[in-house]
């Protein structure tokens, strides 16, 4: 808080001020300066894990911002890969999994109170199992001081795409693709720029069906057997499966992966496998990589039989690439990526000038982010441009104001110039549109850096009755779902994790 909301400067501008010491990581120990031990848990419809990651974030001060910025990822720890337990189809093992997330936090000699933050992601068929979202949520919160429940096809497409280095290499490129295939499902990454353009899901996955070292089925998904009927192949639990029927199943799989690839018509089965999109961009690729579980056969790192399509699966894959017409990429992470993405990639943290009416309302979670845009030129910024810019986020995500049951996070995104008329004009386009909702908080987010003088204004000017968190700094969209961490007093910013809730179970 600043007692002068229209004057304010940021640490590092003090020239008297001298910050020489260096930490044993080789960063400045200054307030410009942040260290943060994240965990990221990928709990698979395959295989579950779990990574430990350190972070450094170095506020941009030099640029007149007070956003924060990683510059430095480092992962201390990995865990071994298990195979998700499930007490029967449809039932995670709940014990089982708690343990291997207790026992992999001791093996890495930390504890819940030395996580910052981080994220629980549920992914594949996983999320469809009745008691997954009650699982994610119990770890994320026995996680650590911030950690984060998430779930959904999207969110784990960015995350296997940064983490599989993807994201990074597409700066060097005009556009790559990244496919990360898991246990029940495949996400497809579109990356430009440094950034993820595009996703989409498909289920295309190595356990949509399983067997014992009999080969006695044990596991049949619906989209693989919509699947395996297509090609003739009659599968159910308890009876065996032949090892021609398994090829025939992995053949078709491939083949409903490379419609998608194409980005061309698809048949009717691929159109009844998509869970979200297709893939609209068109853009010319210089590169496709892999990631996840199946990727390990598609690179051809892994020969191990886990009684599932894995190896016929990541082989059909690589026998079809050539006809793609497109390089193949190295991956620097495969089976763990998304994991990696969890622990690294998922929380952003706020600029230092946050306005936060009551600190108790902190830490503040599952809040749907309802996305306005501002005029591109901010000499356009009116509280009428304010007033429909909201207007339009919450017709097209169908939210009407008597329909709000639990609070929303909304976001204005566009330029600022930080003058007086513009803030009135951002406060009366906001209390406008928000004045109806006055059973929960205001929470506001600004991709301009003003957050400070838009509290100060609605608390003070406005005289608003509610309480209201407004920060900045912060990368939103369209679908997402925001949490707000406890401030961290250091830097008086605020960690926030951007993610999406899409549990079926």
């Amino acid at each position: 808080m600043h007692d002068d909301p229209w004057e304010h400067g940021h640490y590092g501008e003090i020239d008297e001020i001298v910050f020489g010491s260096i930490a044993d990581d080789g960063f400045p120990i200054n307030p410009d300066w942040l260290r943060l031990t994240s965990v990221g848990i990928d709990i698979g419809s395959s295989t579950s894990h779990l990574m430990f990651s350190k972070l450094v974030m170095r506020r941009r001060s030099t640029e007149m911002s007070s956003e924060f910025e990683v510059v430095f990822r480092e992962v201390v720890y990995k865990s071994p890969i298990l195979l998700t337990p499930y007490s029967d189809p449809d039932t995670i093992d709940t014990d089982a999994l708690g343990s291997f997330v207790t026992n992999s936090y001791a093996e890495a000699e930390l504890e819940p109170d030395d996580i910052d933050t981080g994220a629980v992601i549920c992914t594949g068929e996983a999320v469809r199992k009745h008691n997954s979202e009650a699982i994610i949520r119990m770890l994320a919160a026995a996680g650590g001081k911030f950690v984060c429940a998430t779930a959904g096809p999207n969110l784990e497409g960015i995350l296997g795409a940064h983490g599989s280095g993807a994201a990074a290499r597409s700066l060097k490129i005009r556009a790559g693709m990244n496919v990360d295939m898991g246990g029940g499902t495949a996400k497809i990454a579109i990356v430009k720029d440094g950034k993820v353009a595009e996703t989409m899901a498909i289920n295309v996955g190595a356990r949509l069906i399983a067997w014992n070292s009999d080969n006695v089925v044990e596991r049949v998904e619906e989209a693989g057997r919509v699947v395996a009927e297509n090609v003739g192949v009659d599968v159910k639990i308890g009876q065996k499966i032949e090892e021609g029927d398994k090829v025939k199943v992995a053949e078709k799989l491939a083949d409903v992966l490379f419609e998608a690839l194409t980005r061309e018509d698809y048949s009717t089965l691929a159109s009844s496998l998509v869970i979200s999109g297709p893939l609209e961009m068109k853009d010319e690729l210089d590169e496709i990589g892999f990631s996840g579980g199946v990727a390990e056969y598609v690179y051809d790192y892994d020969t191990q039989d886990y009684g599932d399509m894995g190896p016929l699966l990541g082989a059909a894959v690589r026998s079809r690439l050539p006809k793609l017409g497109v390089p193949l990429a190295g991956s620097s992470e495969r089976i763990r990526a998304t994991v990696i993405g969890a622990s690294q990639y998922t929380v952003q943290v706020s600029s230092s000038t946050v306005f936060v009416s009551n600190s108790e309302l902190l830490p503040h979670l599952d809040l749907q982010v309802v996305p306005g845009y501002l005029p591109e030129d901010p000499n356009n910024l009116t509280r009428e441009s304010v007033e429909q810019a909201l207007a339009e986020s919450f017709e097209r995500l169908d939210i009407a104001h008597q329909e709000i049951a639990k609070p929303i996070a909304i976001a204005l995104l566009g330029p600022v110039i930080p003058t007086y008329d513009s803030i009135k004009a951002i406060c009366d386009g906001i209390a406008t549109a928000l004045e109806p909702m006055k059973d929960f908080p205001w929470t506001i987010v600004l991709s301009a850096d003003v957050a400070g003088l838009v509290g100060s204004m609605l608390k003070n000017e406005h005289k608003v009755e509610q309480d209201v968190i407004v920060v900045d700094g912060i990368n939103v969209g369209e679908f997402n779902f925001i949490d707000l961490g406890e401030q961290l007093e250091s830097v008086e910013a605020i960690p926030v994790v951007v993610k999406s809730l899409v549990f079926e179970g």
